[in-house]
């Protein structure tokens, strides 16, 4: 007789599953209601003023599709977005998905050096871009040609072209929707192609199918009581950049499924940021911790600026503890402040229940509830053991949502999704006895001091509480006795000149022993990628 098996812990959603119609391509999907709402907004410019219907941002994506087809982009081949926020960023990337092609994006501030390692790997058959960023695309380009067998990479841009040979994205606008062939499109096909770096490792390409895409964003918004509430009133800030998951599914995806406004704005200003939440009355905010933190410093939120229009800020990528949660809710007062939990890999893992259509109670510094139509379970890092309420192990998730693997790394795939299909995140955390979500910190970015865990993030949250610290971050640094020890780097407000010793008695005061913080390095900024999340390995480098 087989020995019996340990039980399996796996924590679901507070709200019951619902029908997922993921047989559908993504923009069929995202459309499947537009008649509901045709001449309503769906992309407002936040740099010119220019508004873009619905129907017209339906219209404009299957134009520039046929344009796409006309410069020889067919089926499974990728097509990389090298661009700002912009509406024309959405309409290439849906026109991506018209075509049949693979949609792949990337951070247009990267190097050459950068852009050609993503492009080696996912292999662009044509990259629409900025003008100013042709050279740095080109160096890829040249290597191609000079490969040989036939590889023609087409360069487009979105505004006026640097040469005769490079093709302006305003022709393949204006093409004839009428020309656009049938593309028989599978849900299993891959339909985005992003980077991650995964729990460890060099950045690597997240196959992410239509079924994986349409599932995420259905998850939120679909069914009688949604997790995520949009409705086609609302208005939602399209700050974070739209080449990361968070923002084009989670924002542009889910408006235009729901027949939302969404506010494009290219790059981050306090001021002007709150000036353009005022003037076109912004009612959904996603943003990220360090935005987050700027409003609660900023002494203009609440005195020179109206924010009464924002009735949600969700915030992602990263972390938020409860005392900033609190000082934001201290300038957005009409607000529902809570967090989401999600990840390149699959989508959005838990979710903020107060955001549900009828909403739940939360708490503080939580992540929310599991998202529906998914299995979340905490595992032991060491015996893989899945573990019961408050305990903390490693996050693990499986459903429709998450990934169909690595592109062209099967190795990395099995190292991130087991042979049950449990994707393994590499974050740490727990579900506490009310089915709330709590994210302490990364496996690998846990500091061990004489064996005993201390958790990068809950020093941070300590540091930018005070009122002397704009930002903080951090990380181990090597002790013969203890191994690692935490040193913190601190960006000062501006005019202060706390001291280091004046930092480490702060922390000491609040943190036993083992957690006090080592040393401190003033800095001027704390380097971040796009999402927002902490470049630690950055400032591990410069100890």
């Amino acid at each position: 007789m087989e020995p019996k098996s340990e039980k399996e812990h796996i924590f679901r959603s507070k709200l019951p599953d619902i029908y997922i119609p993921n047989h559908l391509p993504t923009h069929i999907y995202c459309f499947q209601n537009l008649p509901n709402h045709r001449s309503r907004p769906a992309l407002i410019d936040g740099a010119t003023g220019n508004v873009f219907t619905h129907a017209e941002v339906e219209l404009t994506a299957r134009r520039a599709a046929v344009g796409f087809r006309k410069l020889g982009i067919r089926k499974n081949d990728v097509v990389m977005l090298l661009l700002h926020n912009s509406p024309d960023f959405a309409f290439a990337f849906l026109a991506a998905f018209f075509a049949g092609a693979v949609a792949t994006t990337a951070n247009p501030l990267y190097t050459a050096a950068e852009i050609t390692a993503q492009a080696r790997v996912s292999k662009p058959k044509l990259i629409v871009t900025h003008a100013c960023y042709v050279e740095k695309v080109k160096r890829f380009a040249v290597e191609e040609e000079e490969r040989g067998g036939g590889a023609v990479v087409i360069i487009a841009t979105i505004d006026p072209p640097p040469s005769p040979e490079i093709v302006r994205f305003a022709d393949l606008k204006n093409s004839d929707e009428r020309l656009l062939p049938e593309v028989e499109i599978d849900a299993d096909d891959t339909a985005a192609l992003p980077f991650s770096s995964g729990t460890t490792g060099l950045p690597k390409g997240v196959m992410l199918s239509h079924k994986n895409i349409v599932t995420c964003i259905s998850q939120k918004v679909d069914g009688e009581n949604p997790a995520y509430h949009i409705d086609s009133r609302d208005l939602m800030l399209c700050l974070l950049p739209l080449f990361h998951v968070y923002c084009l599914v989670s924002v542009l995806l889910t408006s235009l499924r729901v027949g939302a406004a969404i506010l494009i704005v290219p790059k981050f200003e306090i001021n002007q940021l709150m000036e353009l939440i005022q003037k076109h009355r912004v009612t959904i905010a996603p943003l990220v911790p360090p935005i987050l933190l700027a409003i609660s410093k900023s002494p203009a939120a609440a005195v020179r600026f109206d924010l009464s229009s924002v009735r949600r800020v969700t915030c992602g990528a990263a972390p938020m503890d409860s005392q900033l949660e609190c000082s934001v809710k201290a300038k957005l007062p009409n607000a529902t402040i809570g967090q989401g939990y999600g990840m390149t890999e699959a989508g959005v893992l838990s979710m903020c229940l107060g955001f549900a259509k009828k909403p739940f109670k939360f708490k503080p510094g939580s992540c929310g509830n599991v998202i529906r139509n998914s299995e979340m379970k905490i595992v032991n890092p060491l015996t893989g053991a899945s573990l019961p309420r408050n305990q903390t192990g490693e996050i693990c998730i499986r459903g429709d949502s998450v990934m169909k693997g690595y592109y062209n790394d099967p190795e990395a795939t099995k190292r991130t999704i087991d042979k049950d299909g449990w994707l393994h995140t590499g974050d740490i955390g727990y579900v506490d006895s009310d089915d709330e979500v709590f994210i302490l910190d990364r496996l690998k970015e846990l500091i061990k001091y004489k064996g005993l865990q201390i958790a990068p993030a809950e020093l941070e949250a300590l540091l930018i509480a005070h009122p002397s610290v704009s930002e903080a971050a951090v990380v181990p640094m090597k002790d013969e006795v203890a191994g690692e020890v935490p040193v913190a780097f601190v960006v000062r407000v501006n005019g202060s000149n706390i001291s280091e010793q004046e930092i480490k008695q702060y922390i000491s005061e609040q943190v036993v022993s083992y957690k006090r913080i080592n040393r401190v390095f003033f800095t001027n900024e704390i380097p971040k990628a796009p999402s927002g999340k902490i470049l630690r390995k950055i400032l591990r480098a410069k100890i």
